[in-house]
């Protein structure tokens, strides 16, 4: 199974639409958005992906009250801080911060996904593979980043755009 990955979209609509445009055009079964989209209209654009939505909210998504009707409203899966899911066999925690992986045991879980940093991370601890695509809000075209990561594989890489 491929999932894309993306991060602090803070309301880049432009950006959004190329991002939802490539997730459908990779053909991914599922979106994990690691957090700061900032507003509801841009949340409601996801409802484009040919693919379900699940993530978490980052420090930037302060305007709760929308964002969660459009969260209810679109059928998302959306979650405050922290998200513990497990698909294909594989168990994963996303957060927005990486401070909020201090307490985690990375041998707990195959994959773990943030954002925040507005960088790039692909690295294995403890034999999870850690990872963040890095910004997709950027306005310099070919500097902003999504993720594919393949569950089978355990393999992660950057689509720049």
């Amino acid at each position: 199974m491929k999932i894309g990955v993306v991060s602090d979209t803070h309301n880049n609509k432009k950006n959004v639409s190329q991002i939802i445009e490539l997730f459908n055009q990779l053909d991914v079964s599922r979106v994990v958005h690691t957090g700061d989209i900032t507003k509801a209209s841009t949340l409601d654009q996801f409802t484009q992906l040919n693919a379900d939505l699940f993530g978490v909210f980052g420090n930037n998504d302060q305007e709760r009250d929308s964002l969660d009707e459009s969260v209810r409203r679109n059928g998302f899966h959306i979650h405050s801080h922290r998200l513990e899911i497990e698909w294909c066999g594989r168990k994963i925690l996303v957060v927005h911060d990486p401070n909020d992986l201090d307490d985690a045991d990375f041998k707990d879980f195959d994959l773990t996904l943030h954002g925040h940093t507005h960088l790039m991370r692909m690295e294995r601890r403890h034999g999870c593979l850690v990872f963040n695509p890095g910004e997709s809000a950027g306005h310099m075209s070919g500097y902003n980043a999504i993720g594919i990561v393949d569950l089978s594989a355990m393999t992660a890489e950057i689509v720049n755009f």
